[in-house]
Formats: structure tokens, C-alpha cells, sequence
């Protein structure tokens, strides 16, 4: 359906902003003219879906909206043993439970933010095993989600028992929604199995990457969308996934196996947290919009116009000279925060500073990928500074037109020809210790 957008001037954004401590997550929605903070969630449904939600069977447990939802995951990865969640950082709270302990080390590619949180929460330590050029801005490769295999051996070589899994995020969220090929999969997968190791995919954007590997990797272009996914998680030995990307659904998430035994371990504690292990957070009527969200996410149509809208946004962008991170990603385009303001020294957040400073230009809000996210080392509990700083523009499914992707880029484009009297930044005045960025209170410097 459609949603009135409430047009706001300068001055009020100025009061807003200001209010709430210049972090754009305490901002109300009506707040907000175009809103790129997040693709979690934000999406709209299709007329099956609603229709699907019509249908719902809330029975606690035995619903077959239950097993609806389980079929379908079934069908898509080849994972049989499933447990829903009410959003993915629920199942990797169930799945880090498991198998994470302190002292543990958990590699793969760039992790996201909840994952790190969860795996340092614990006392455990994320290795990120990424290949060099993920970090290079300008380099073209088609795959910058892919993980560097000699680092990952390293890893597996030198810390031995405490590595308790490997993650693979598909795509890779940190460093530009960049996808992850299915050469670099297979070879992941034989490694981490070599070395006893169980390989879990972070598939929140399992269909975006499915999309990429069909149209950039060789032999790839005659296979069918269902056809590649089914091959991607066929490395895998299990799945966390956030519904709420491409399951194309508000709410939701689960877990998948490949092992009846680690998915009866993992039962004791979705139980705990979730819910029964036939609806573990989700309404009935949710499970069953899911099931066909993750069908309509798997068709070459859909992901055709899915990737197409960011690169528009994209491409406007470049042709401005702003800095964008190439290739473009499939839920999000990432502006190179540090190239756009480079008077703002780090510890002042230019990332976070170009949030507010797009907010304050066009009511357009976005998130902050940089040092604010990144949180605190845990040890020395100084702020750590990531190889990229950058703001990510994330694109709702099926919401925004062509028309308001051009006032956003008009309005980041207002703000790249002041950039040269943007000089201060931001610092922080009240933080929580772990994933800050949600909740954080800043002021001007």
C-alpha cells in the first residue's frame, strides 16, 4: 500500500536532529522524508502474501503455516531440519548459543554488526577473512563478498579447536552488499570441511546474490535462480537468516540444518528464547507470507528489477562524482564517507557526520557503516577504525520509485558541493558497550 510522506523544512529537521542526539535511529518515522536507513523490514508485500497472511493458522503448535514455511525452506536450500525465529539476529542468538564459548574464534567474510555482537558478547573473536580488494573502493571485481582462502587457513591452521564454525555472508553487507561467487563458496566449503569444521551461510540476501552469480560468473547464466540457490546452500551444513531482507516479509527469521543433532541441540534454546520450535516467534499468518515472500524473491523478474533500482540510484550518483563503492551491491549503494569529507578526522565519525548532514539536506535518512558501528575492541576499549568509512543508502523492496532515488541523489549532491565547509564532526556523549550505533547520544564538536 501506499504511505503519505510528510514534507518537512530545513528548521525542523535542524530541531529533530538536534533532539535526538544526532543519531538517526532515535528519529520518528514521520520524522522522515525518504527513509534508506534500513532494507530490513521496510519492504512491501504482494497481493499473495496478503493473501497468504489471510490464511494463517495460529495454533501454538502443529500449524500448518508451520509447515508451509518448512517446506518451502526445504525446497529452496535442501536444509530438512528448520527452526523459525521472530528475526535473524534471534536465530544467531540460538545458533551462537550452541556452538560460540568464550575464547572461541569464528572467521569469514566481513562480518555484520549483530553477528560481531553476538560472537564478542560471548567472549569469542571475529576474524574477518575478506579478500584485499573488498576494501579498495574503485576496484572492479565482481565479487568482493569472497573470502581470501590463505587467510582463512591461517586461521583454521593456527587456532585449531577454537574455531567452532565458519559464517560466509551472502551477500556481504560491511563491505558494499558485495556477493560472494560460487567458485569462492565451493572452495570455502571443501577447506573449512577438510579441516572438521562446519560452514554456516548468513543467507539474509541469499537471493541477491544468486542474481549476481547468475549474471557475473561463468557457466552460471543458463541456470535458474532456484537452481543456483540450491547449489550455494549445498555447501553449507546450516543457515541463519533475517526474513525481513529476502524473505520479503516485515518480521521473521530462521535457522536451517543440515544435522538432526545440531538442530535437536538448538531446539532446547529456541524454546528458551523464541517459542515453540513450531512457530518460534512467528504468528502463523507470517510464516505463511514468508513461504511465498521467499518464492517471489527467487525469480529472475523480480531480482531483474530488485538490482536494477540500486544501481539507478548508483549511477546517478557516480555521474554527480560522488564516491560510490563499485561494483554496485543488491540492496544498497555505500558512499565513501572518508573521500567525501577528508577534513573530518576519524575519531570525529565522517560517516556518521554525512548521515546527518544528507538528513538535515533532504530528510533522506541512511546508516552509518564506519567506526561508530564498528563499536569498541573489547579488550583496550578503544574505538576501532575499519578499512572503509561509509554511509549506506539501503533501498526498501517494492517501495520507492525511480523519482525519489533522483531527489535523494540530488540532495547528496547539495551536500558534495558544500563539502569543503563541512569540517567538524561529531563525538560521542553516552554509549552502550556493545553495538552503540542503535542507541548512541552524540553533539557536535
Amino acid at each position: 500500500m501506499t504511505e503519505p510522506i510528510r514534507m518537512s523544512t530545513r528548521e525542523e529537521r535542524e530541531r529533530w536532529v538536534g533532539e535526538a542526539h544526532y543519531n538517526l535511529f532515535a528519529l520518528r518515522s514521520d520524522q522522515v522524508m525518504i527513509d534508506l536507513l534500513t532494507d530490513s523490514g521496510t519492504g512491501a508485500m504482494s497481493q499473495h502474501q496478503w493473501a497468504a497472511l489471510m490464511e494463517g493458522d495460529e495454533s501454538y503448535a502443529g500449524s500448518s503455516s508451520y509447515e508451509h514455511l518448512r517446506a518451502t525452506v526445504e525446497e529452496l536450500t535442501g536444509f530438512r531440519w528448520f527452526l523459525p525465529t521472530h528475526q535473524g539476529r534471534a536465530a544467531e542468538n540460538v545458533l551462537f548459543t550452541v556452538l560460540v564459548k568464550k575464547g572461541d574464534v569464528v572467521p569469514g567474510n566481513s562480518h555484520f554488526d549483530t553477528t560481531k555482537g553476538h560472537i564478542e558478547y560471548r567472549g569469542a573473536r571475529a576474524v574477518d577473512c575478506s579478500i584485499d580488494e573488498a576494501f579498495d573502493r574503485e576496484n572492479p571485481h565482481p565479487f568482493k563478498g569472497n573470502v581470501d582462502l590463505e587467510k582463512l587457513e591461517k586461521v583454521l591452521k593456527e587456532e585449531g579447536d577454537r574455531v567452532p564454525l565458519v559464517i560466509m555472508t551472502l551477500t556481504c553487507n560491511t563491505t558494499g552488499g558485495q556477493p560472494v561467487s560460487m567458485d569462492n563458496l565451493r572452495k570455502v566449503s571443501a577447506l573449512v570441511h577438510r579441516y572438521g569444521k562446519p560452514l554456516f551461510i548468513d543467507g539474509a540476501r541469499f537471493a541477491e546474490n544468486a542474481w549476481f552469480i547468475h549474471e557475473r560468473e561463468e557457466g552460471y547464466a543458463g541456470r535458474s535462480i532456484r537452481e543456483i540457490v540450491r547449489e550455494m546452500f549445498g555447501y553449507a551444513d546450516g543457515m541463519t537468516m533475517s526474513s525481513k531482507k529476502d524473505g520479503l516479509v516485515n518480521i521473521g527469521g530462521f535457522l536451517a540444518f543440515r544435522d538432526e543433532e545440531l538442530y535437536r541441540r538448538a531446539t532446547t534454546y529456541n524454546i528458551m528464547f523464541e517459542g515453540f520450535i513450531t512457530y518460534g516467534g512467528m504468528a502463523g499468518r507470517d510464516m505463511n507470507a514468508l513461504a511465498v515472500g521467499l518464492r517471489e524473491s527467487t525469480t529472475e523478474e523480480y531480482l531483474a528489477y530488485r538490482v536494477r533500482q540500486v544501481a539507478f540510484l548508483g549511477e546517478k550518483l557516480e555521474a554527480y562524482g560522488i564516491p560510490v563503492i563499485k561494483p554496485f551491491g543488491g540492496h544498497a549503494v555505500f558512499v565513501d564517507a572518508l573521500a567525501f569529507l577528508p577534513r573530518i578526522p576519524r575519531e570525529q565519525f565522517p560517516g556518521q557526520t554525512l548521515a546527518v548532514e544528507l538528513y538535515l539536506e533532504g530528510g533522506v535518512r541512511s546508516a552509518e557503516i564506519g567506526a561508530l558501528m564498528a563499536d569498541r575492541d573489547p579488550v583496550t576499549r578503544e574505538n576501532r577504525y575499519p578499512a572503509m568509512e561509509m554511509i549506506r543508502l539501503a533501498i526498501p523492496r517494492r517501495v520507492y520509485s525511480d523519482n525519489h532515488l533522483q531527489a535523494v541523489a540530488d540532495a547528496l549532491y547539495n551536500v558534495w558541493q558544500r563539502r569543503e565547509t563541512l569540517r567538524r564532526g561529531l563525538r560521542i556523549v553516552e554509549e552502550a558497550p556493545i553495538l552503540r550505533h542503535f542507541t548512541v547520544k552524540m553533539a557536535r564538536v
